[in-house]
């Protein structure tokens, strides 16, 4: 029987809640393109499906702004969701025997540049609900965090700090 450390038991449980961000993120996005079509398709109904009432005005208002706008959300929760796997992948690869691998680093880096696509698609998606929001009466305004540049710059430094730690880790085996 093997007894795991509390750091293996962390990163267990950090790798479910991955699965579970990643599972929750791709049915929020698919139920908000569903609901897009379906309400594209038949808009008598359109204002019945899953939060379709939050953009009813805007839709009415212009098709192609509400095209625009549920495009950048879907696109937002999708590059999340993408994180989040990536996430998962860097936690089944990860080995507290020997975490600093090039494999990890490298996919570090590439969550840090898909933080800042997304973060691109934030403030892309908050200018337009903020103009929008002028534009159409009874229109709220639903802003998304742009945090993620912060998260970016984080695992951008820690995926540095991974490559320097393969270099360390490299230079001591050859010093035997």
């Amino acid at each position: 029987m093997s007894t795991k450390t509390k750091t293996e038991t962390i990163l267990v449980v950090m790798n479910v809640l991955a699965w579970l961000t990643f599972i929750g993120l791709m049915i929020e996005a698919c139920g908000i393109l569903v609901a897009y079509g379906v309400g594209a398709a038949k808009p008598s109904i359109a204002s019945k499906m899953y939060k379709a009432s939050d953009w009813n005005n805007l839709r009415e208002f212009d098709f192609w702004y509400y095209t625009a706008i549920i495009i950048l959300k879907a696109a937002i929760l999708i590059i999340e969701a993408f994180t989040a796997y990536m996430v998962i992948k860097v936690l089944s690869t990860i080995k507290i025997t020997n975490p600093f691998t090039m494999d990890v680093a490298k996919r570090l880096e590439n969550i840090a540049y898909m933080l800042i696509l997304a973060w691109v698609a934030v403030l892309l998606y908050n200018g337009q609900v903020k103009w929008l929001s002028k534009q159409v009466a009874g229109l709220q305004e639903q802003k998304i965090s742009p945090d993620f540049i912060i998260y970016a710059g984080l695992v951008f430094v820690i995926s540095q700090i991974f490559k320097k730690g393969v270099e360390i880790q490299s230079e001591n085996e050859l010093t035997v």
